[in-house]
């Protein structure tokens, strides 16, 4: 039994018939396949197979990640069109074609075109664009209007940076003088730093900082803020309270707790009555996050939200328990709301503070690029108007490492 090592939709299939699919200019398709396995070589074919097929070749747009893969497809392309019109044999001419595939018998018909096909495409006004993502957008927002610029706060006449570690490096002093004379943003400041380190949170803004379009896209669409829910929405019965411990305060949590202190403090041994003095002097505590805690504390094995093996045999005990559980639960939940909402106002902060150096200095980057690109492909108005000018000048659209691209790059793909 034979065992092909190529697919079509999940079926094995022959090289050949995986070809005359895969390199068709007339299909649109999609290919995977492992590192080393050809990739570059298909993509490159689709291209002759489409300038074959009657493309021109600035009708035709490939585009890829990187420069060096760019530069390695036009090397490809170049070095076949000059082999293939320096080849005598039609016979060799025919079985690029068939490789490519394309039948037998149309190949045996086609070879004089293949051979033909450099000069044709040395004496067109445009040659085959074969450019990276960055490249493209970059002659998006060339062509963008300046009401485009200008709603994206970017400048009329820029400087393109093709990396932004200038900026990057250049944007920490002025977000923090403007946390230091903030006094809300100094305060969200020093509890993130409090609890996690100053490191870990300059990576975490860094980190926010390199996905800064993705994050404006979210924060847009109310996807941050939404991202952990408040305690209350995962618990209603403590919804509108201060903080998951506001709920011992008051006189009625306070005989509830004093009552079972009550009822422990009468049982025999030293666990259960030390718990009730723990209760006790709790309460006598004006902050009810330092009485949660001292509860927890007494009631709770250290690591682990469950009631000391010594106190399970106890109502009293059990039902603190009980209490307890969910105010913990909701008191971790709170603390993660609390830590993303401070880390998602620094980190808008210090995006205010990138596009504002940016701006001073005439800079548009990569992510700007990505964003322009969004808005003038997806706007109802604009997207008519270059629409209509890329169906004018793209037939056949070629797309390398396709599961690279990030979710701008397939929305304006």
């Amino acid at each position: 039994m034979t065992r092909y090592a190529y697919q079509i939709n999940g079926q094995s299939a022959s090289r050949e018939a995986f070809y005359a699919i895969a390199c068709d200019p007339r299909r649109s398709v999609a290919v995977e396949a492992c590192a080393g396995a050809g990739k570059t070589w298909m993509l490159v074919s689709r291209i002759v197979r489409a300038l074959l097929d009657g493309a021109q070749p600035h009708e035709i747009l490939a585009i890829t990640f990187t420069k060096k893969a760019a530069g390695e497809m036009r090397q490809r392309l170049q070095e076949w069109l000059a082999a293939f019109a320096a080849e005598p044999d039609p016979e060799r001419l025919i079985s690029e074609l068939i490789s490519r595939g394309i039948g037998p018998v149309p190949a045996s018909n086609g070879h004089k075109a293949l051979h033909n096909l450099y000069r044709s495409v040395l004496a067109a006004d445009r040659p085959v664009p074969i450019r990276t993502f960055h490249s493209w957008f970059a002659a998006l927002l060339r062509t963008a209007p300046l009401a485009v610029l200008q709603h994206l706060g970017l400048p009329g006449r820029y400087e393109l940076l093709e990396s932004d570690d200038e900026a990057v490096a250049a944007v920490w002093r002025p977000f923090q003088a403007t946390v230091a004379a903030d006094a809300a943003l100094r305060a969200d400041y020093a509890a993130v730093a409090a609890g996690y380190g100053r490191s870990q949170t300059q990576k975490a803004l860094a980190a926010a900082l390199g996905r800064r379009t993705e994050f404006v896209l979210a924060d847009n669409a109310g996807a941050v803020d939404a991202s952990v829910p408040a305690f209350g929405s995962r618990w209603p019965a403590l919804a509108g309270l201060s903080s998951p411990a506001a709920a011992l305060d008051g006189d009625a949590a306070r005989r509830r707790w004093l009552g079972r202190a009550s009822e422990l403090g009468q049982e025999s041994g030293k666990t259960a009555p030390k718990a009730a003095a723990t209760v006790i002097d709790a309460f006598d505590q004006p902050d009810p996050d330092i009485r949660l805690a001292a509860l927890r504390k007494a009631f709770f094995v250290a690591t682990e939200d469950r009631l000391n093996k010594n106190l399970q045999k106890f109502p009293a005990a059990q039902a603190a328990e009980a209490e307890l559980q969910t105010l913990c639960q909701a008191a971790a939940q709170h603390t993660a709301w609390q830590h993303q909402q401070r880390l998602a106002r620094l980190t808008r902060c210090l995006l205010a503070e990138y596009a504002r150096l940016k701006r001073s200095r005439g800079w548009v980057d990569m992510n700007d690029i990505e964003r322009a690109a969004r808005v003038l492909l997806g706007d109802e108005v604009l997207s008519g108007w270059v629409q209509e000018r890329l169906d004018a000048r793209v037939r056949h659209l070629l797309i390398d490492e396709f599961q690279d691209t990030n979710p701008l790059q397939w929305q304006a793909l």
